[in-house]
């Protein structure tokens, strides 16, 4: 990655038509460089579709993420929601290389009460095969499990950073507001920002701050964690001090704003990045 790239998680909400080409176009002409296939609900693009999008991105200069879906539980008991969470990874990943992604996150698992040790292995031994089925095929993106804002839901950076150690084409995405809300309000001053991008650096070398994929947004948490986004001035969430670490360790990839007002705060952070 060339540098740091601000964005929106989709189509900025001032696209009309509101197409996923369109958005594309859309991102460039607010000034922004990245823009993030949101494939929550469901895969919304199609095979055939696929290359007009990624067409349009390397025409308009954006890198392209990916989010898929909600509905993925690689600890669940139930062998038929595992198989279906691999499924939803394979096919959101795929579709999503096909429109020149470099990257895919998603929420990898839920605890579900079991010991952190046998749900990090379950989730490793359920994310492999994944792994090299999209690897035999051809599609190069990264596959990032995200921090997670519950405590209930596996995802703390150390686990995720474990994982990419020890799968192949597996890097973390940091969303920077879960870790917030996690924690009932931790990881939000300038030497705890620090802390993590040491942690990955230390796990990952360089090669981990160079090739970022980070999620921002104000969030609204409780002591059992994430609530719901907001937009930044209206949240808790440090922000300026967390521009001014990443500005010190020198970060590229993209950072992706999931506030409700996606370019308003993508916006936002770039302006206040490139004034820092």
């Amino acid at each position: 990655m060339d540098q740091l790239r601000f964005g929106t998680a989709g189509i900025p909400l001032c696209t009309f038509p509101h197409t996923t080409v369109n958005g594309i176009k859309r991102v460039r002409e607010l000034g922004l460089e990245a823009m993030e296939l949101e494939f929550v609900r469901q895969v919304n693009i199609s095979e055939d579709k696929a290359p007009e999008v990624k067409a349009a991105a390397q025409k308009h200069d954006i890198v392209l993420t990916c989010h898929g879906q909600y509905f993925i539980n690689l600890n669940s008991p139930e062998r038929a929601i595992t198989e279906a969470s691999m499924k939803r990874i394979y096919q959101a990943a795929k579709i999503a290389s096909l429109c020149g992604a470099y990257s895919m996150t998603f929420h990898a698992a839920y605890y579900m009460k079991n010991p952190a040790e046998q749900v990090y292995q379950a989730v490793k031994a359920t994310l492999k095969p994944v792994m090299e089925q999209l690897q035999d095929e051809g599609h190069k993106l990264w596959i990032r499990p995200e921090t997670t804002g519950k405590a209930a839901q596996w995802g703390e950076l150390k686990e995720i950073l474990r994982l990419s150690q020890e799968l192949e084409q597996v890097m973390p995405a940091i969303d920077f507001s879960h870790m917030h809300a996690r924690t009932g309000g931790k990881n939000n001053t300038l030497e705890e920002f620090r802390q993590i991008l040491t942690d990955v650096e230390k796990a990952l070398g360089r090669k981990g701050l160079d090739d970022m994929h980070i999620h921002v947004s104000g969030i609204h948490y409780t002591d059992k964690g994430e609530r719901h986004h907001l937009n930044l001035k209206e949240s808790d969430m440090n922000y300026q001090d967390l521009l001014k670490a990443w500005k010190e360790f020198k970060l590229k990839g993209a950072v992706i704003s999931e506030s409700p007002n996606i370019e308003g705060d993508a916006l936002l952070m770039k302006g206040e990045y490139e004034r820092a």
